[in-house]
């Protein structure tokens, strides 16, 4: 990543992006045929286009902890899908200065079969990839953190969602970053373990950087955020500072379409 002599951490500009939805049914043979000799120069389409995200300008400075809220759907997980790397816009641009590390899905990549243990071995390298001399250190204190005790010698299909919400939880907490996403990262977990994860997440977000938080809880993103942004028929709205932004959400979630 390229290093800038100020704050700035994240840099969006004029970023759009949408998906193509193929049609449920599939053309036949004959179908493409007819099409080609009717239109033989143009595309085979058949679907739909969904524009996702319009138009976003959005700066993300050091200290900065950026709550994100919308309805399903409003492309929340999606706008900080592309700031990880994991999409790329069809237009427009983004620069992020410094490591950046999103916790979308605690449980991805983990392998029913392996143990518990063996799971978080074989993470570690994906979750921090610049410190391989502390992998050791960082499992034992993961695994410590989740309680899980013998348990992380069992198979992962063994365990209850609660189980795997700790483990997972745990593993993805260890270190801070430049740029954190934090996606829904409190769900799943059981209510014994909800204070102890919560307090580690907080302790995560002031050691970082920056922070995206994404969540439905708006008491959450009071608690954790500086700035909160609305998410709009794909465009990006801050109303205010956090007290207006929550009030804009309030008053105007029913012409988003439903309840937060």
């Amino acid at each position: 990543m390229r290093t800038l002599e100020s704050d700035r951490l994240v840099e969006i500009r004029g970023l759009s992006l949408s998906f193509y939805h193929p049609a449920l049914s599939s053309w036949t043979l004959r179908d493409i045929f007819v099409n080609r000799m009717r239109r033989p120069f143009s595309p085979v389409v058949r679907g739909e286009i969904q524009e996702v995200l319009q138009d976003v300008n959005l700066t993300i400075r050091k200290g900065d902890r950026v709550g994100i809220l919308g309805v399903n759907g409003a492309g929340k997980s999606s706008l900080a899908r592309c700031v990880a790397g994991f999409y790329n816009p069809n237009r427009g641009s983004v620069r992020v200065y410094g490591q950046v590390r999103g916790i979308f899905d605690a449980a991805l990549g983990m392998y029913p079969e392996l143990t518990g243990r063996e799971n978080g071995r074989f993470l570690m390298p994906f979750l921090y990839p610049n410190c391989p001399e502390r992998y050791d250190e960082l499992l034992s204190e993961a695994f410590h953190f989740s309680e899980l005790g013998h348990f992380l010698d069992r198979p992962l299909r063994t365990y209850s969602n609660g189980m795997h919400a700790r483990l997972s939880l745990s593993l993805v907490s260890c270190l801070p970053s430049d740029v954190l996403i934090l996606d829904e990262v409190f769900d799943g977990a059981d209510q014994f373990f909800q204070k102890k994860i919560a307090a580690r997440i907080r302790d995560l977000i002031a050691r970082s950087g920056a922070v995206i938080f994404i969540s439905h809880s708006l008491d959450q993103v009071q608690s954790v955020c500086n700035r909160v942004l609305i998410l709009k028929n794909g465009r990006l709205h801050e109303p205010g500072d956090v007290q207006a932004s929550l009030r804009f959400y309030n008053e105007t979630t029913v012409s988003f379409g439903g309840s937060p």
